[in-house]
């Protein structure tokens, strides 16, 4: 599938700040089928931007506007060819990614609840129907509902809540599977939905040895599709955040995202 995602950013300030520094992951991955045909990042006040990949492989790009200003503008357009199905042959991983996708993070913690909730649908030795079990058993515990988390939300929260986000769906998916010694990775990206209310979207990946990565979305119940495009991937939500950034001033800053995914 050939999309094209328009993702458009816009700071405002209630008063002037006279610098501000802003990194942003949003130029989609390049592999495994996934082929970003263009990316262009265009800000306003208008500055040099650069480029450097982070030890994830994303790409990442920043900006540091030293002008006072009360608005900055940042506008994301990709145009990018997905696959009918994600997979990644990796025959082994490094003792860095073992670290990396099998320990506990602030977001997916290795606690007890989640512990006693993952060993309730593990299928001892099959790491992989082990994982669709996760998948199928917190896509049925939590329910979809903006507003009820936010962006500091852990995965321990979310299932005590019983409510979130596809972040949310997602660090819980994380933490499950490695209280199981599954390795998992989380995903960032965009989601296809046909014309309705586009907005990022999050997902897993799990490390099957003998097999590679295969990626499961718990929010809804399935493998990523062609649907998907992929942005960036880390431990958890803290290494791949859209937009990152800090400013110079005493000002309060407010923050409005629009995405919209078409087919070209």
């Amino acid at each position: 599938m050939r999309l094209r995602i328009e993702h458009v950013t816009t700071f405002a300030y209630d008063q002037p700040v006279s610098e501000a520094y802003t990194e942003m992951r949003l130029r989609p991955l390049d592999g495994n089928g996934q082929h970003c045909l263009s990316f262009n990042l265009a800000t306003e006040p208008r500055d040099e931007t650069l480029k450097y990949n982070d030890r994830f492989g994303n790409d990442v790009h920043h900006f540091d506007v030293i002008q006072p200003h009360q608005k900055l503008m940042v506008a994301a357009t990709s145009e990018v060819l997905t696959p009918e199905h994600f997979s990644e042959r990796a025959a082994s991983l490094s003792p860095l990614e073992e670290h990396d996708y099998l320990a506990a993070t602030g977001y997916a913690p290795l606690s007890r609840e989640i512990v006693r909730f993952a060993a309730a649908h593990s299928l001892p030795g099959d790491p992989g129907a082990t994982a669709l079990a996760i998948m199928q058993a917190i896509h049925a515990r939590l329910t979809y509902e903006k507003g009820a988390t936010d962006v500091t939300t852990t995965a321990e929260e979310a299932l005590k809540l019983g409510r979130g986000v596809c972040q949310d769906f997602s660090h819980l998916m994380l933490a499950a599977c490695r209280s199981q010694d599954i390795p998992a990775r989380y995903v960032s990206g965009y989601l296809y939905n046909n014309g309705h209310t586009a907005a990022s979207h999050a997902w897993v990946d799990i490390y099957i040895a003998g097999q590679g990565w295969i990626s499961l979305d718990p929010t809804h119940n399935r493998e990523q599709a062609a649907e998907y495009v992929r942005v960036a991937i880390g431990s958890d939500y803290a290494d791949v955040p859209p937009t990152r950034g800090v400013f110079v001033g005493n000002a309060k800053e407010t923050m409005e995202v629009s995405v919209t995914v078409s087919v070209v």
